[in-house]
């Protein structure tokens, strides 16, 4: 009899043994990640904020929204705005043919995919430039037809579309491969239209992914100064944008201008990105919804 209640609880050590996980208890791991993040995020950014105490009202908004800081404002966010859009739909032409068609060199066209991930910025200004330039070899077809890219706003579009391409590209590209085909078979066999299809089915399964690699490719852009400042000719009120902004006046030793500026980038960035990603919520939500 001892030995019949004693086996219960000799099976219970296996299955309790067997409980325990790699990573520590919640607590400790959202500790961990809670200093990880401020000692990397949030001190760095408090640290910006509280350096603009320094300045008055005034010459905080005389810093920020002077005439050449403002179009800066408008070159910026504009160009990032309309490079991410045609991503958008170029990223996703390009992961729907790496997913769906085999064709000879695939992997090398992969593989360039995530060519403005490893070069340096610099490098990929000063080709662009080369290229789009008007003794280049494109600018010098386009310039006679009255297209003029280098040294101005289209060329600074131009550079955030060569960066911010790969993170469409790379957050569709997997989604698309989870796809079910059988879904998009059933839709045929129903009756279904090519666009049917793809409205009806793979763009709802694929939004989410979409609005994320919009997102991360708007982010990208605004941040992005290496590949612009050669392409773009920084002339004021013209196509200068405002990571050049900050850059002159840190070089003027105008720290508290500078941080100004760089907090109004970083609010608008946050308020843009909480907005895509409240976009992106409600969308899944309502792809729930439907299904």
């Amino acid at each position: 009899m001892a030995h019949a209640i004693a086996a219960p609880a000799n099976a219970a050590r296996p299955a309790k043994r067997a409980s325990r996980r790699v990573l520590p208890g919640f607590g400790l791991t959202l500790g961990y990640t809670l200093f990880y993040l401020s000692v990397i995020v949030l001190i760095p950014l408090s640290a910006l904020v509280f350096s603009t105490f320094s300045l008055t009202w005034e010459q905080f908004w005389s810093a920020v929204a002077s005439p050449r800081v403002l179009a800066s404002y408008r070159l910026t966010f504009g160009a990032s705005f309309l490079a991410a859009l045609v991503n958008l739909f170029f990223g996703l032409l390009i992961a729907w043919v790496l997913v769906r068609y085999r064709f000879p060199g695939k992997r090398i066209v992969d593989a360039l995919v995530d060519l403005p991930f490893a070069l340096p910025t610099a490098v990929a200004g000063i080709a662009l430039t080369s290229l789009l330039a008007g003794n280049g070899w494109v600018g010098s077809l386009l310039e006679p037809l009255g297209i003029q890219l280098a040294f101005k706003p289209a060329g600074i579009v131009v550079a955030l579309i060569f960066i911010s391409l790969p993170f469409v590209v790379r957050t569709v590209q997997p989604v698309l491969e989870d796809t079910e085909r059988e879904l998009e078979e059933a839709a045929t066999s129903l009756g279904a239209t090519r666009w049917q299809v793809f409205t009806k089915v793979l763009l709802p399964a694929i939004t989410p992914a979409l609005l994320t690699g919009f997102a991360m490719a708007f982010a990208r852009a605004v941040g992005e100064y290496g590949s612009v400042i050669f392409i773009a000719g920084n002339m004021p009120m013209v196509s200068e944008i405002t990571p050049l902004i900050i850059i002159g006046k840190l070089e003027q030793y105008d720290t508290a201008g500078a941080t100004a500026v760089a907090v109004v980038m970083l609010v608008i960035s946050f308020v843009l990105l909480l907005l895509i990603n409240a976009l992106q919520t409600w969308q899944r939500r309502r792809a729930g919804a439907s299904s």
